[in-house]
């Protein structure tokens, strides 16, 4: 069994890293200031982070020169795997982020508006260069639904069948937001995430929900994730990288210690 991953996730809005709850936006309050995004960085590249995900919530041009001055400053202190996403819409847009230091690009809504863009990145740069970040809501017992722009507006999808057409358009790893779970600290949807993982043969990031270090190691024992994306419970200083690693690998789970 190939190792799991631990990635920690730096939302990074006006130059500062922010935390919210079921996608808070910052016109409404809901988010707080957690640190500076680089200094993160390091601290999670020093406790053995597989990777590490920039997500730009500014959605500005004066916010993508931030978010590209970042990039650049982690890569060139860090030596863990770097992926940047958040308003990424042409393949200059992914161009710009490799070329800072990024080593792949996620993108969302954009993919949902024009699909095209995920075949035309994976061309460009390579399918292990592309991930599809799907923010996911659970709107009744047995369905979960896409949504798009920080999970504001439906995207008229079922999640598992976006999951699939992603990959078939080239996407090398799909990331799995849910919107019921994030910032709740109450445990991953184990059954999207499950359900995901079964459907795609790319690996599967669960994201949103995260509490504790045993939920990391549901997700990927009980949902079949590849890794486990997690911001609070790091950002906080309740768990580091390693205590989570090390849980896991208590739990019989492959890690990189």
């Amino acid at each position: 069994m190939l190792a799991r991953r631990v990635i920690p996730c730096l939302d990074v809005h006006a130059g500062f890293v922010t935390r919210g709850q079921q996608f808070g936006r910052a016109e409404s309050g809901g988010l707080r200031n957690v640190g500076d995004p680089v200094e993160l960085a390091l601290r999670y590249n020093e406790q053995g982070a597989d990777e590490l995900v920039f997500y730009d919530i500014t959605a500005s041009a004066q916010g993508r020169a931030s978010m590209v001055a970042v990039i650049e400053r982690a890569a060139d202190q860090c030596f863990m795997p770097l992926t940047a996403g958040g308003g990424i819409r042409t393949v200059e847009d992914m161009w710009t982020m490799l070329r800072a230091g990024a080593d792949k690009v996620s993108i969302n809504s954009s993919a949902i508006q024009n699909p095209d863009l995920i075949r035309a990145g994976a061309e460009k740069f390579g399918s292990q260069c592309i991930v599809v970040s799907i923010d996911v809501k659970r709107t009744s017992p047995e369905t979960w639904e896409v949504f798009l722009k920080g999970g504001r507006e439906r995207a008229n999808l079922e999640a598992v069948a976006w999951a699939v057409r992603a990959c078939e358009l080239g996407a090398g790893e799909i990331v799995l937001n849910s919107i019921d779970g994030d910032g709740m600290k109450t445990g991953y949807d184990l059954e999207i995430t499950r359900r995901v993982s079964e459907a795609v043969r790319v690996p599967v990031v669960a994201s949103g929900g995260a509490g504790h270090v045993s939920h990391m190691a549901d997700v990927l024992l009980l949902a079949k994730a590849d890794a486990a994306l997690a911001a609070g419970i790091f950002h906080s200083g309740e768990f580091t990288v390693r205590q989570a690693k090390e849980h896991m690998a208590s739990r019989g789970i492959p890690v990189r210690l």
